[in-house]
């Protein structure tokens, strides 16, 4: 075989690429610890949902205990008001604590999300 100057294998060289950009990118987390306005919306934001959902349960507990005194004053037997209190207001309650620990971890961890940028 022959070797033709046009034939030569050529190697070419420059540098690494990267997947992300690089000048003017900057990661959730450095906007946070920097304070800006754009990290100043995301605390915003986390809290906002979190007093979104705070504010859910709370109006659910008033409408839940606020009858109570109404309901007691028609109700003279105590028996009937324990059993009012222990089986149709405490499991509410706790499946009410339930729900909200869910939601104010999915929040938090959808804002860790966001923060790492994943």
């Amino acid at each position: 075989m022959s070797q033709d100057p046009g034939d030569r294998r050529v190697v070419v060289t420059g540098p690494p690429r990267r997947s992300r950009r690089t000048s003017g990118y900057y990661r959730p987390r450095t906007e946070i610890d920097e304070q800006t306005t754009l990290g100043h919306t995301y605390v915003r934001s986390l809290m906002r949902s979190q007093l979104r959902a705070g504010l859910t349960v709370s109006a659910v507990l008033v409408l839940l205990v606020g009858p109570l005194p109404l309901l007691f004053a028609t109700i003279r037997d105590a028996g009937l008001q324990w059993t009012v209190l222990g089986c149709c207001l405490y499991p509410p309650l706790v499946l009410l604590a339930r729900w909200y620990v869910r939601r104010a971890e999915r929040n938090e961890r959808d804002f860790v999300r966001l923060v790492e940028d994943r």
